[in-house]
């Protein structure tokens, strides 16, 4: 016998309905299909089932597919942890394939793009060499990309432009697997939005302030420019920043609207392996409030990038 003063609640008045007359969120068609041996790409996506992540995934694919067969762009920003982990040939290859039409990026994309280029390697071991003072004093990488932002800053022109012009110049080894290369190769407006003191180019001797400021400051403009045009269809792919392009993008989606554009009817997403609260709300929410779509995606960049790469290509191929 219970000696607490309240009895359980009598659950047999309860109201019930028939399962079949409710509207279910999922169903048999919905349901994932095993995988076999030697499928084709193809073949394997259409065992992926249609809801939740798998989902979204799709629907932001067929909406960079969707933008470009209307002319829309599709811009895609990306953190220096999408070039570590080796995903720039995938995005040259959406590029010279016509479904990226512009891209944004962090120092530290810059950085790391720069270094494979260059050395065919990036990516140092901070923990080894933080102790002695050696992090991030690799001098070809501080002094070329500076005298590059200077040179860049004498010519008007933006970070993303001036080193991708630098860079092909100097013929790297590794330039087809730059996207600074290549995007400044096929003309392709690339920006670079940097954080004064947070890129190890900042800290080396021929770091000079006034033109790192003014050329991310022009590269802010440009990438402005871009934002405009995503009205009526455009995407924008926030691929592995938390914080500093999510707050670039909102800047220039103000920056759009209060000089006159609606900027209305445009996609966006973000992909990272932890949903940070900029991202979401920068990114996700408040741009497209009641004019857009969005969705998150979590999930490695090493995985989730080349999945939404093969699914762009396995719907253009269907739509053709």
């Amino acid at each position: 016998m219970s000696e607490y003063d309240i009895d359980p609640i009598d659950l047999s008045r309860l109201r019930t309905y028939p399962l079949a007359s409710r509207e279910s969120k999922v169903s048999v068609a919905d349901l994932g299909k095993p995988s076999r041996p030697g499928i084709s790409v193809h073949e394997w996506l259409s065992t992926l089932p249609q809801v939740l992540a798998a989902g979204s995934i799709k629907s932001v694919a067929r909406a960079v597919v969707d933008a470009r067969s209307a002319g829309r762009p599709v811009i895609a920003g990306f953190g220096g942890h999408v070039i570590k982990v080796g995903l720039a040939p995938l995005l040259i290859d959406l590029m010279r394939r016509g479904f990226i039409t512009g891209f944004a990026t962090t120092g530290s994309g810059v950085i790391h793009d720069f270094e494979i280029a260059l050395a065919g390697s990036t990516s140092e071991d901070v923990d080894a060499s933080l102790s002695t003072g050696g992090f991030g004093t690799a001098e070809e990488t501080g002094r070329l990309i500076n005298q590059a932002i200077d040179a860049a800053a004498e010519d008007g022109c933006g970070i993303g432009e001036g080193v991708g012009r630098v860079l092909r110049k100097m013929n790297p080894p590794y330039a087809a697997s730059s996207l600074l290369c290549c995007a400044h190769e096929r003309k392709v407006p690339l920006t670079v939005h940097v954080t004064i003191g947070a890129d190890i180019t900042h800290i080396h001797p021929a770091a000079h302030g006034g033109p790192i400021g003014e050329t991310s400051h022009r590269d802010f403009r440009l990438f402005c420019a871009m934002v405009r045009e995503l009205d009526d269809g455009g995407v924008y792919l926030n691929l592995g920043s938390a914080v500093t392009l999510p707050e670039v993008f909102l800047k220039a989606v103000t920056v759009v609207r209060n000089l006159g554009s609606p900027l209305k009817s445009f996609t966006t997403a973000n992909f990272d392996f932890v949903q940070h609260y900029r991202p979401l709300t920068n990114v996700v929410r408040r741009p497209v409030e009641g004019v857009g779509r969005s969705y998150a995606l979590t999930g490695h960049h090493e995985l989730m990038i080349p999945l939404l790469a093969a699914i762009i290509l396995d719907i253009a191929v269907e739509a053709t």
